[in-house]
């Protein structure tokens, strides 16, 4: 089944030039561009619900690429990131993927360079479900912690005063908001993403 909507593609650069070169090739082959030149600009507010890739020049005064990759990593592991640099090497391009990069391409860009990268790290993402990437409310990031602590629906019901049938719903929002399909996921997912873990009593 085709997508009903266009995948949303966001381009950090400090050269204009650049983002416009990259937002004309991709727009071509219909897909939404967003570009921004100031890295800083996306990490105070940003857009990880409505984006389904991030393209990140590694060199920007501020912050860098690697500081939108380490972000992105911590808040929507799920998001695929390419960067792309002047000055390729291999210790930096190394450092690249350990930290979850999908792609590390070199500048100039070529068309079918570009395409390819694009095309290989939006490959491995589904169709993006409404509620993923969208923040948790207060009553599911209670549900979490006590999922976190080992809480089974049961438990979690019965100290929250629901019916199980309720925090099953929850949870399984919880899941598709934080992108997982099982609880070992969920679990470890929620540690990279920086959740605290309460203690249990």
């Amino acid at each position: 089944m085709a997508r009903k909507t266009k995948q949303h593609v966001l381009v950090i650069d400090d050269d204009e030039k650049v983002c416009g070169a990259i937002r004309k090739t991709l727009e071509q082959e219909g897909r939404k561009v967003t570009s921004l030149t100031i890295a800083a600009d996306y990490l105070e507010r940003p857009h990880f619900a409505d984006c389904d890739l991030v393209i990140a020049d590694v060199e920007m005064p501020g912050a860098s690429g690697m500081d939108v990759l380490a972000e992105v990593r911590r808040c929507a592991p799920w998001l695929p990131v390419v960067l792309m640099t002047d000055f390729g090497d291999v210790r930096t391009a190394a450092r690249a993927f350990k930290m979850g990069a999908d792609d590390f391409i070199e500048k100039p860009i070529g068309r079918e360079t570009l395409l390819l990268a694009v095309e290989a790290a939006l490959a491995r993402i589904t169709p993006r479900d409404p509620l993923l990437g969208t923040s948790l409310t207060r009553a599911e990031r209670r549900i979490l912690h006590l999922i976190l602590q080992g809480r089974s629906n049961k438990e979690t019901a019965h100290l929250l005063n629901r019916s199980v049938r309720t925090i099953e719903v929850h949870r399984n929002r919880i899941m598709k908001k934080m992108g997982v399909g099982s609880l070992v996921d969920l679990v470890k997912r929620a540690y990279e993403m920086g959740f605290a873990v309460p203690r249990s009593r």
